[in-house]
């Protein structure tokens, strides 16, 4: 009689009967022996996928530069596209995960960052980089252009988040 190949008790099939064993994929990080169950892209218009596990996919994801190697505008773009096919998430937003998820330096950060301002800014360099930006991207001087209508939403948005109240 032979042996089967699946040895886990209890068995639930009789001695004769046999299973193909499953084939696992392993993390694919130099020396780790998990399991790879954590998909990561290899670059970011790639298809391409290397499987993590746990733990080296949070150290991927640390170190994962989305926009790596496009320019401001590019990045731009491409970010806004983004938004453009993720906007089914937005039921999301009644679930209030705006600053205990993100993070409320985060949010600050990415707001100077629109307004192109540092991060030891006053409040008047704050009202001042708002309304020369505001000036600039606001649809009534800029008609037909929806990527100028798409920035002066950031632009507003960056100062609800930097105004002093």
């Amino acid at each position: 009689m032979r042996r089967s190949k699946a040895s886990t008790f209890p068995r639930w099939n009789g001695y004769e009967s046999e299973r193909d064993p499953i084939q696992v994929r392993m993390c694919d990080h130099d020396g780790c022996d998990n399991k790879g169950e954590f998909p990561a892209p290899k670059s970011p218009d790639s298809r391409d996928k290397w499987q993590f596990c746990e733990f080296h996919i949070t150290e991927f994801n640390k170190n994962w530069n989305y926009f790596e190697g496009l320019s401001k505008d590019e990045a731009f773009k491409r970010a806004q596209e983004d938004m453009r096919t993720a906007r089914g998430y937005a039921s999301s937003g009644a679930y209030d995960m705006g600053e205990e998820t993100y993070g409320k330096d985060r949010r600050r950060s990415d707001a100077l960052d629109i307004l192109d301002l540092e991060e030891d800014a006053t409040a008047a360099e704050v009202k001042t980089a708002y309304r020369r930006m505001a000036k600039l991207y606001h649809p009534d001087t800029n008609l037909d252009d929806s990527d100028a209508a798409i920035k002066f939403q950031q632009v507003s948005a960056a100062y609800e988040v930097l105004k002093v109240k």
